[in-house]
C-alpha cells in the first residue's frame, strides 16, 4: 500500500485541506499581482509562467524584478532573491522535525511547496501528531492547493494584464493578504522575534543607500529568530 492510498495520509490531507482553504484565499490577488508585474517589465507568458513554476516565491520574484528589468548582473538578482527569502531558515528549522520519518523525496518536494500561509497553518499541529503519515497529507494537501492557486492566478494575471482596472487596487490588497496570511505566525515567539527585529532595523536604517537597509532588516530578523528558536528549543529541553 501507498503512502497516498493510507487512509490515514487521507484523513490528514483532508484537515490540512479545510484548515487552510479559508486563508488560501488571501493568494489571489498576490498572484494576480505578480502575474501582472512580470508581464509588465516585458516578459513573455512563458517567460513569466516559467519563472513562476521554477521560482514559486512572490516576495523574491516582485523584488527581483526591477533589476531584472533593468539588467542587473545574474549574481545580483540571485543574491537578492536569496536575501528575500532567508526567512524560509527559520521556517524550515521549525518545521523540520515534522517531516521524521521521511526520505529525502518528500522532504525535498515539502521543501519547494513550502510557503508562508501553510507553514502557519500546519507547525504546530506536525510538531504534535506522530503518525507521520498523517503529518504529511496535512502538509501536502494545503501545499498542492496554495501551488494550484498561485499558478492559475498567475497565470490569469499574465493574460489578463493590462486590462484590469488600476482602480482595483490589486497591490494594495495583495500587500493586505500577505499580512493575513502572516498574523498566525505571530503567535510562535521566534517569528515574532523576528519581525519585530526586523521591522525596527528596516525603519532605522531606511535612509542607508540601495535599500540597504532593508536587506539589514532581513538579516537582523533571521538572525534575531534564530536565536530565539535556539533558546527556545535549549529552555524546553532543560
Amino acid at each position: 500500500m501507498t503512502i497516498l492510498s493510507s487512509s490515514s495520509f487521507r484523513a490528514g490531507a483532508r484537515e490540512g485541506f479545510q484548515i487552510f482553504l479559508p486563508l488560501s484565499v488571501g493568494l489571489i490577488p498576490w498572484a494576480l499581482v505578480t502575474g501582472m508585474s512580470m508581464v509588465s517589465i516585458g516578459m513573455t507568458p512563458l517567460q513569466a509562467m516559467g519563472m513562476n513554476v521554477i521560482v514559486f516565491a512572490g516576495t523574491a520574484q516582485l523584488g527581483t524584478l526591477p533589476l531584472i528589468a533593468a539588467g542587473a548582473p545574474l549574481w545580483l538578482i540571485v543574491a537578492t532573491a536569496l536575501a528575500l527569502n532567508l526567512r524560509f531558515l527559520i521556517f524550515s528549522a521549525a518545521i523540520a522535525q515534522g517531516f521524521r520519518g521521511h526520505g529525502g523525496g518528500a522532504r525535498w518536494l515539502s521543501g519547494h511547496l513550502l510557503t508562508d500561509g501553510v507553514f502557519a497553518t500546519c507547525v504546530a499541529k506536525m510538531m504534535a501528531v506522530e503518525d507521520k503519515e498523517w503529518r504529511l497529507g496535512y502538509y501536502l494537501a494545503p501545499s498542492l492547493w496554495s501551488w494550484l492557486l498561485w499558478q492559475t492566478f498567475a497565470l490569469i494575471g499574465v493574460l489578463a494584464a493590462g486590462s484590469i482596472p488600476k482602480t482595483w487596487s490589486l497591490e494594495f490588497m495583495a500587500t493586505i493578504a500577505l499580512m493575513v496570511l502572516l498574523i498566525p505566525m505571530a503567535k510562535m515567539r521566534p517569528m515574532l522575534v523576528a519581525a519585530a527585529t526586523g521591522g525596527l532595523t528596516a525603519v532605522v536604517l531606511n535612509g542607508l543607500p540601495l535599500r540597504l537597509g532593508l536587506f539589514a532588516g532581513i538579516f537582523a530578523g533571521i538572525a534575531a529568530g534564530l536565536a530565539a528558536d535556539h533558546w527556545h528549543t535549549k529552555g524546553e529541553a532543560a
